[in-house]
């Protein structure tokens, strides 16, 4: 085929494509998106990668052919959606620019954000949002996986969260597990179970999942919703934001333990527990292998992600991520109490703190650098036949019914 500039290329072999992104990485982004003059979200952007340049990466025909598959019957090919986009994100310009993108509100969430401004409630299915008083509760809803984390959940929670990070009738936002229906836990919340293993055993959750997950709804609650005049990096511009309390019931487990790295202020029942079953799944817990370190330090966070560490949340080292815990009955009362504290002087200055504290911790280079590393890295993992294995026997997957 023709590439850039003319040469000729034949992406025939994975080490062929590396070669070639590594050069031109940049520019193969800027043909996709106009010279970086088009906001593209990263599930499309593969997909424009593979048109304009075929071999780069697989077409979208090649990944639905593989869409009713087993996990472990697939090829593989998503791998070089993982290389591509760790390619994009460690050039600085096409990146960042990527990174811009998925902090822009989904195009849904406009006429979202205008009907909960007119009825104050709003039922996403997997998401719900109520406004009481000058708060956004969200409530992330999958009562049947233990508000577990799919391909079913991710566009609505990320619509949930641009509504109430838009909405200009609160101040603060909470976010909480809605009410369970699996006989064990009936008539209880929980913050969730993290990904849902039996749908990631079955295939039916994408690699390109992680990365939007990350990009998109994760990286939302930490810097905010973006504009697209403005360079989201706290510097040079900034997005549109709200603090956020996290309501931890019964457990936080996997990707719902991450979440709480991004949180203001974690209030979380005396009898919940969090974990990051890391090892035992076969893959990279989000960002937490660089988040987790600031608030555990290194030991532990070590132990949590790779040796299958349990924190309880009333615990000294539970108390390290939860500000705050509580009886299990009290937490309505808890979120009151702590909304109300948290907003009594005002949203801005709650919000130029949280600005301030990123700067130090956590700029957008640093998280651009680390997405590069972990999309190459996380791809790996997805279809390596260790991450099979840890399913059947930890999990007991492959009797599960999806």
């Amino acid at each position: 085929m023709i590439g850039l500039q003319g040469m000729t290329t034949d992406f025939t072999t994975r080490d062929v494509r590396i070669a070639f992104l590594r050069d031109h990485a940049g520019a193969v982004y800027d043909a996709v998106t106009d010279n970086r003059t088009k906001f593209v979200r990263v599930e499309e952007v593969v997909y424009r990668v593979a048109e304009r340049f075929p071999g780069l990466a697989p077409s979208r025909a090649e990944i639905a052919a593989e869409a009713g598959l087993l996990q472990r019957d697939k090829k593989g090919l998503e791998i070089d959606q993982g290389i591509l986009l760790s390619h994009i994100l460690a050039d600085e310009r096409a990146g960042t620019h990527l990174c811009h993108a998925m902090l822009l509100p989904r195009p849904e969430s406009r006429e979202m954000l205008e009907r909960f401004g007119r009825e104050g409630v709003l039922d996403l299915g997997a998401a719900a949002l109520t406004r009481r008083g000058r708060a956004v509760h969200v409530e992330m809803c999958n009562p049947r996986y233990l508000n577990a984390e799919d391909q079913a959940t991710i566009d609505a929670v990320e619509i949930a969260i641009d509504v109430a990070t838009l909405d200009p009738n609160s101040d603060i936002a909470v976010l909480r597990g809605g009410p369970l229906d699996h006989p064990k836990y009936r008539g209880r919340r929980s913050f969730g179970a993290g990904i849902n293993l039996t749908h990631l055993y079955r295939g039916q959750i994408p690699f390109v999942w992680f990365i939007a997950r990350e990009l998109g709804w994760v990286h939302k609650l930490l810097r905010g919703v973006a504009t697209p005049d403005l360079m989201p990096d706290d510097v040079h511009g900034y997005g549109i934001e709200k603090p956020w309390i996290a309501a931890v019931e019964s457990f936080a487990i996997g990707g719902h333990c991450q979440v709480l790295l991004t949180i203001d202020y974690v209030l979380a029942a005396s009898d919940a527990y969090m974990t990051l079953p890391a090892r035992k799944e076969g893959i990279i817990p989000g960002l937490s292998n660089l988040r987790l370190i600031r608030f555990v330090g290194d030991r532990i966070a070590r132990q949590l992600i790779q040796y299958e560490r349990r924190l309880d949340c009333d615990t000294p080292e539970g108390r390290l991520i939860c500000d705050e815990i509580v009886p299990p009955g009290d937490m309505d009362a808890a979120i009151d109490r702590v909304v109300a504290g948290l907003t009594n002087s005002g949203a801005v200055g709650a919000i130029g703190n949280r600005r301030a504290f990123r700067v130090a911790e956590e700029p957008l280079d640093l998280f651009r650098r680390y997405c590069a590393v972990y999309a190459r890295e996380q791809a790996q993992c997805h279809f390596s036949p260790a991450l099979i294995a840890n399913l059947e026997r930890y999990w007991d997957a492959q009797n599960r019914k999806s």
